[in-house]
């Protein structure tokens, strides 16, 4: 099958994971997958497949948003135009381009397929204002024009259903890791950083990823010399928390790794991923942890409490995310058959349900309902 992948590249973010990890599986099972992305200047992350790539010309980029020129839609059109894919999947990238490109399919005959990950608070909860409120208001009334939108969880579905997207559009197909890469292994992450007990949160260091409070608690409770806490990311918030958190407490910032095996590393070095956002999709950071056997704490948020749900982790509020962890640290850090037990659930729940296999056949078949309710007439010729 002949695939035009529309996505992000960069800067990093759980987009840009998406869309590395899905392409290179779609093209082990066979398939041909054309990568259209707003090009980039500066180095990509490492491990991207070798495909044919369209560059599309940007004004502005950052992890949360993309500003295309003007050029960039017949850039768009064009490239589709020579091509001549069977369908076409866009990862959202919260760019004006979104919106167009079901007018440009529809002109070129295409069937358009597309993955919606806007975060969300979760089940009960209202979204927070501002960014992901916005997405949600916007993107709700255009998704309809889409042949499929793919949400990671039932309860995402419900969300966009609430706001007007018909259900029968809306398909649920959860991230999915590799497990044969992302797996408990052997490492000397303790030694480098000279600790019996290690901690980790990876993730961006911005308001929505509610890392303060988990800082705080850590200060708190003070966990002692030989437990530490990795904070793996970049972000806006880092300048102003990192001077009051520092080594002094066993609170080691290690910015933004690029390095995949690096960060495999640190993974299976760690005992304890904590995750406090206030809002998620689902979480690749969080799978990724959960496959390499950590045990795994994470806010009811987005998708990210039913993958925790029924024991394979601990479920935090988000009202309370400190006083809980004041509480769960010193249990962690002092019982290390607790952190043992939970890392076997936790990846046991990731093989059971969050495999990318798992997730690529679902794609596929997903790929053929389209194709076959919606027979493309192609003009391209032979």
């Amino acid at each position: 099958m002949r695939i035009a992948w529309i996505g992000k590249k960069s800067p990093f973010c759980g987009n840009v994971t998406y869309s590395r990890e899905i392409t290179n599986a779609l093209l082990d099972r066979g398939h041909q997958v054309s990568f259209l992305h707003f090009a980039q200047e500066e180095s990509e992350p490492d491990k991207w497949p070798n495909f044919q790539e369209v560059s599309l010309p940007f004004i502005y980029k950052s992890q949360v948003y993309t500003i295309p020129t003007f050029k960039a839609t017949k850039v768009l059109t064009d490239s589709l135009r020579e091509i001549k894919p069977d369908i076409v999947h866009a990862s959202l990238t919260l760019s004006p381009l979104d919106f167009v490109l079901p007018e440009i399919c529809e002109q070129l005959n295409l069937p358009l397929i597309a993955t919606f990950h806007t975060p969300f608070a979760g089940k009960g909860a209202k979204l927070i204002s501002g960014t992901q409120l916005l997405a949600y208001q916007l993107y709700a009334p255009f998704l309809g024009n889409y042949d499929r939108v793919i949400v990671f969880s039932q309860i995402q579905r419900e969300l966009l259903a609430r706001m007007g997207v018909q259900e029968k559009n809306i398909a649920v197909i959860p991230n999915g890791v590799d497990t044969a890469k992302y797996s408990p292994g052997p490492s000397k992450v303790k030694v480098e950083f000279q600790a019996e007990r290690l901690f980790v949160y990876q993730g961006r260091i911005a308001p929505e990823k509610n890392v303060e409070p988990l800082l705080k608690a850590w200060k708190q409770s003070q966990m002692g010399s030989d437990s530490k806490l990795l904070i793996v990311g970049d972000g806006p918030l880092k300048p102003s928390l990192q001077p009051f958190y520092g080594a002094d407490e066993g609170i080691i910032w290690l910015g933004f790794i690029a390095d995949e095996n690096r960060r495999i590393d640190i993974l299976r070095g760690a005992d304890v991923f904590i995750l406090p956002s206030l809002v998620e999709g689902l979480s690749l950071s969080l799978l990724e942890a959960m496959a390499s056997g950590l045990a795994c704490l994470a806010t009811n948020v987005g998708a990210d409490g039913e993958v925790l749900e029924k024991g394979a982790g601990v479920v935090l509020n988000t009202k309370t995310v400190r006083s809980q962890l004041r509480t769960l640290l010193p249990l962690f850090q002092d019982h290390p058959e607790l952190t043992t037990l939970l890392g076997q659930k936790a990846r046991k729940r990731v093989l059971d349900r969050y495999t990318l296999s798992k997730n690529i056949t679902l794609l596929e078949e997903l790929y053929q309902e389209v194709l076959t309710q919606r027979p493309v007439q192609l003009s391209w010729g032979a």
